[in-house]
């Protein structure tokens, strides 16, 4: 078995050339959307590097009637909270130096998380970058409701396994240019 830290490097790699291939692939993965999505708060997130951005698949949740919000990191061990966020609103660094909405935006709790990673697999299994900040985040808003967690990203992103830990928390689906993925749990 591949170790995180090996994947994650092989990822990042592969990644980057995605990135400058693939420039449509988020307004493709986009209309894969399933038609009867309509969340009420959609967390997004601000791409970095070549993390495909989501904004084409955002802005078709809003148009089905999702207010947006972002991630703000605020103490690096704890879960992120969400704010509300619109398009050109102002920006500030968080505590992890990450641009994210202001103290000054509304706090929001989503229903639907996109989120971005550096490898999924057909179980759910997500590899992100290493920080464990989305893992924290998605087991505090499972324990207090209802969420749905989608993991956005390149089709040839997709490895057999991605290893997982005790405290990694797998995708309720995977938005890809070529379809919408729900894992085959075992």
């Amino acid at each position: 078995m591949t170790s995180k830290h090996d994947l994650r490097r092989v990822q990042r790699s592969l990644r980057r050339k995605l990135a400058d291939q693939a420039r449509d692939s988020a307004e493709a993965a986009a209309a894969h959307l399933p038609p009867d999505l309509r969340p009420a708060v959609v967390g997004g997130y601000l791409p970095t590097g070549s993390e495909i951005d989501p904004g084409p698949v955002l802005k078709a949740l809003q148009a089905r009637g999702a207010v947006l919000a972002m991630p703000v990191c605020v103490m690096p061990a704890a879960p992120m909270v969400f704010r509300a966020y619109c398009e050109g609103d102002a920006l500030a660094l968080d505590v992890m130096g990450m641009a994210a909405p202001t103290e000054a935006a509304a706090p929001l709790v989503p229903d639907v998380l996109i989120l971005p990673l550096l490898a999924f697999d057909r179980q759910g299994g997500r590899l992100g970058q290493g920080g464990g900040f989305y893992d924290r985040t998605l087991q505090s808003l499972r324990q207090a409701g209802q969420i749905l967690a989608i993991g956005l990203a390149y089709a040839k992103q997709e490895v057999d396994c991605v290893p997982m830990d005790e405290f990694d928390q797998s995708l309720d689906a995977i938005l890809t240019e070529i379809g919408y993925i729900v894992p085959q749990r075992t």
